[in-house]
């Protein structure tokens, strides 16, 4: 099975831009790390009454506090998300940070050069995330902007500059669009040495494409490392057993989507949402 994930994986490492003659056999590290201790602080910044119900609910399949903790989120450090979207995450992480830290949101391009239906979405999702920060100063502090907006705009900060950066099922959209390389270079350029990428991901069957909004995680892994990441570890703390990636709308099948309407709809909400790779990178030097 293993020598089957590698060799679907080097037949897609062309679509990505990438050469190698070989996969590692241990490009996915054993140590994996199931249960990390959360912290009281991000504890309490989890079950906080500023978050919102819905949000909360969709906890059972995102498990917030472990994947923070997992990627061992300190409440001092300097963190960028990039495309927080609507804000699941934000609306945890900035308050945990905002006292000690520094939460960053990498957001979409508000200010478009160009007038177009994706341009356009992106734009008023930028707003709203915008205006969402601006009516609640008080609870995320004094948020940072940076405009993540690809192949325009890569630059996520000063360079060696954060302690972490995160993305949360990001990576298909960019691959769509042939900039996800520039992605992974700009994590590592804005990190400091010792910093870390953390990644979470719907997790591809050998062969999928990205179009399917899944990824094939060896794949990944190979581009980290040509970037000078390295995975130090990796956690099944958003695996979903039952998810079988062959669905007519690819990952949006699922919750919380639902593309296919009320057509097995109780099928998919019994599914949940997607399996997902939790992978932790390392920049363990300048490139």
């Amino acid at each position: 099975m293993k020598r089957n994930m590698m060799l679907g994986a080097l037949m897609g490492l062309s679509s990505l831009g990438l050469t190698a003659n070989v996969l590692a056999a241990d490009a996915v590290p054993a140590e994996q790390v199931m249960a990390p201790q959360v912290n009281a602080a991000l504890a309490k910044a989890v079950a906080s009454e500023f978050r919102t119900a819905e949000n909360k609910l969709r906890d059972k399949y995102r498990h917030p506090a472990e994947t923070l903790a997992f990627f061992d989120i300190k409440p001092e450090q300097t963190v960028i998300e990039l495309w927080p979207g609507g804000g699941w995450y934000a609306e945890i992480l900035a308050p945990y940070l905002a006292e000690k830290g520094q939460y960053v949101a990498a957001n979409f391009e508000t200010k478009p050069a160009a007038d177009t239906k994706q341009t356009a979405y992106f734009k008023s999702a930028g707003l709203r995330f915008e205006k969402w920060v601006s009516d609640n100063k008080a609870s995320v502090g004094n948020v940072q902007f940076v405009t993540l907006d690809p192949p325009a705009k890569f630059s996520l900060g000063k360079d060696n500059s954060a302690d972490h950066v995160l993305t949360f099922r990001n990576l298909h959209n960019w691959a769509m669009k042939g900039e996800l390389e520039g992605v992974f270079k700009a994590a590592h350029d804005v990190l400091k040495v010792g910093g870390s990428f953390g990644v979470v991901e719907h997790r591809a069957n050998v062969g999928m494409a990205a179009e399917s909004g899944y990824m094939d995680e060896n794949q990944m892994v190979e581009l980290a490392k040509k970037y000078g990441f390295e995975l130090t570890a990796s956690s099944e703390v958003n695996a979903n057993p039952k998810d079988s990636k062959d669905y007519p709308k690819g990952v949006w099948t699922l919750p919380p989507r639902l593309a296919m309407g009320d057509q097995d709809k109780q099928k998919y909400i019994d599914i949940g949402e997607s399996d997902r790779m939790t992978l932790k990178f390392t920049k363990t030097a300048a490139k």
